[in-house]
């Protein structure tokens, strides 16, 4: 069998944020010294900049975001009404999709390493992979945000800023949110978007016996990052450790890989919580048992191994392609051949009782669990 092809890898450092946006007075000011109001005005001002120009580091493809006859995607001039009202109004051609997922201080970021920015990118990026893997078009986020009243204004506005800049990456803008006073810091994105009427969604629970495996993205990274992240390695220690923790902090999913994805694809899921977490949902919702190249899973480990050696443990490489999350790259399964250019195999669906098997060995979860 040929050895499957690698997926892109990651951007190496995430788009940084426009200084241009953020007022020399807002440095030093706190919410409380500006009040809800004034907190609101920050928000608005900085996604209405956002507006008026693109994103630092916009698509290499001029036409990523252009509409699609399959599935068109949205655009800020499908906002009628947008932040600093009751309500957002906006038009969305197709069937909604909605998602919602929350970061919270303590449990999904520590302060030690907490950057604004950059979490505001992984809250738009989590939750539009989502949208994505479902075979939608981002559409539009409602951001909600519950902090300390100390916290400066101007880690609010960061935030808002990453949230808009990877929204505008994935084709979709800010169209509202609520503010609220918390003892941690806590971001919650609402994701909408919308499917041509004419496409079935792309579900965990349609994956048949025969059908391969295919990956968009990468597996391993973030989870390589967090545990050099535990380990004390910061950004810009060492230039061969960077692309880790910046897919960690900042998770920059391939949304030109999934933009018709419900005309070929068969069954999905967002790679979250690690090959062996999320293809074991899709082998219990659709009742097939998958099975992954050992070769593939070999070569997706690969890159990892500088992450690995340096903190003195070559063997947790394949690990964090099985169980590491936080990547948001993109899983389908389909039939043999169908998967456009970007794709990698990495498996197959087979009869059997529902499992990820690594080879003949079933593929522990060992991804992280709330509770």
């Amino acid at each position: 069998m040929p050895m499957p092809s690698m997926p892109n890898q990651p951007e190496p450092t995430a788009p940084q944020p426009n200084n241009d946006v953020a007022p020399s007075d807002a440095t030093e000011l706190t919410l409380k010294d500006v009040g809800e109001d004034g907190v609101l005005e920050q928000i608005c001002s900085v996604l209405q900049a956002q507006s008026a120009h693109p994103p630092a580091q916009p698509p290499e493809d001029p036409e990523t975001h252009a509409t699609s006859a399959s599935n068109p995607v949205a655009g800020p001039g499908d906002l009628i009404v947008g932040p600093g009202d009751d309500a957002a109004v906006s038009h969305a051609p197709g069937n909604l999709v909605s998602s919602v997922d929350i970061l919270t201080e303590g449990a999904d970021f520590l302060p030690e390493w907490f950057d604004p920015y950059r979490l505001g990118v992984k809250a738009a990026a989590q939750n539009l992979a989502d949208i994505c893997s479902m075979g939608a078009s981002p559409h539009g986020l409602l951001f909600a945000l519950a902090a300390p009243d100390d916290t400066p204004v101007n880690t609010v506005r960061l935030l808002a800023q990453g949230l808009s800049d990877e929204a505008a990456r994935g084709g979709a803008t800010v169209i509202g949110g609520d503010l609220s006073s918390s003892q941690c810091l806590t971001s919650t994105v609402t994701a909408l978007g919308f499917i041509d009427r004419g496409l079935t969604p792309v579900t965990r629970s349609a994956a048949k016996p025969g059908h391969d495996v295919f990956l968009a993205g990468t597996v391993g990274w973030a989870a390589a990052g967090l545990a050099l992240l535990f380990a004390g390695v910061r950004l810009g220690d060492d230039p061969l450790l960077d692309p880790f923790i910046e897919v960690q902090l900042a998770p920059r999913p391939d949304y030109e890989s999934v933009q018709n994805l419900a005309t070929w694809a068969a069954a999905g899921i967002d790679a979250s919580d690690g090959l062996a977490g999320d293809l074991g949902r899709v082998a219990r919702a659709s009742g097939v048992r998958i099975r992954l190249d050992e070769t593939a899973i070999d070569r997706l480990a690969e890159p990892l191994l500088p992450a690995a050696e340096h903190l003195g443990t070559p063997e947790t490489a394949r690990e964090w392609v099985l169980g590491g999350g936080e990547d948001h790259g993109f899983l389908a399964c389909a039939p043999a051949g169908s998967a456009p250019v970007g794709w990698t195999r990495i498996g197959a669906c087979e009869e059997g009782q529902p499992d990820v098997l690594v080879g003949d060995h079933s593929a522990a979860d060992s991804a992280y669990k709330h509770f």
